[in-house]
């Protein structure tokens, strides 16, 4: 009988402590080539970059680090004393993440987050743009160089248009993911300079629950700052 007393006890324990946890984030992968150092999971609060946990390897390249998450945000992989940093969007459940001790950022594959998933898809179109501006920051100076003024205004407009059409298409990937917290990160920092039309279109599109995340929040209080000051 008392065996049964507490193996149902331990049942209990284990129920009480899921229901408890339901927000917890398990992050865990493996970096190859790394035998020894530490690894530090990492977010912003405030204005400071803070420690949530951390794990020391020894003698294996796995890892597992955890946090609570009440709303999906970036976290930072940090390895030993910070110069190596692979930026990822956590949320509750599992994220892994897998990389090279040599080439820390740049190898970095990170699965298990749908907003890491659509900030991915944003981030490579945005290469593609500033790709293209790299060309026309070229075209200017080699522009400005033989002094045609023709040929400089061409450059400026070309320029303009790339501008707005990132602005865009920024605005219209926010839009189409509202009902993720990537929108509103995404239009905090890609869109701080932007027409304020662009920022309010994309807020007034998140769901009640994005708008009551963390980013939904600095949104809403970023717009009302542009608005106050705008009046003043």
């Amino acid at each position: 009988m008392r065996k049964v007393l507490i193996f149902v006890f331990g049942i209990l324990v284990v129920y009480s402590c899921s229901k408890e946890n339901t927000n917890t984030m398990y992050v865990n992968g493996n970096i190859k080539g790394l035998k020894k150092g530490t690894l530090y999971l990492q977010k912003q609060q405030d204005s400071l970059i803070i420690s949530v946990d951390s794990i020391h390897v020894s003698g294996t390249e796995k890892f597992v680090l955890t946090d609570e998450v009440t709303s999906p945000e970036m976290y930072f992989l940090t390895l030993g004393n910070g110069i190596k940093k692979i930026a990822f969007f956590g949320e509750k459940d599992t994220v892994h993440i897998s990389s090279k001790l040599d080439k820390f950022e740049l190898k970095a594959k990170i699965t298990g987050s749908k907003n890491q998933d659509l900030l991915d898809k944003f981030l490579e179109i945005k290469k593609k743009f500033s790709n293209q501006n790299l060309d026309l920051i070229k075209e200017e100076f080699e522009a400005r160089k033989s002094g045609v003024q023709d040929s400089i205004d061409l450059v400026t407009k070309k320029l303009k248009n790339l501008n707005r059409r990132m602005y865009l298409y920024t605005t219209n990937f926010a839009v189409n993911n509202a009902d993720f917290e990537v929108a509103p990160y995404i239009a905090l920092t890609e869109l701080v300079n932007a027409n304020i039309r662009l920022l309010d279109t994309i807020n007034s599109s998140l769901s009640p629950e994005i708008k009551n995340s963390k980013y939904g929040k600095q949104l809403n209080v970023f717009i009302e700052t542009i608005n106050r000051t705008e009046k003043e």
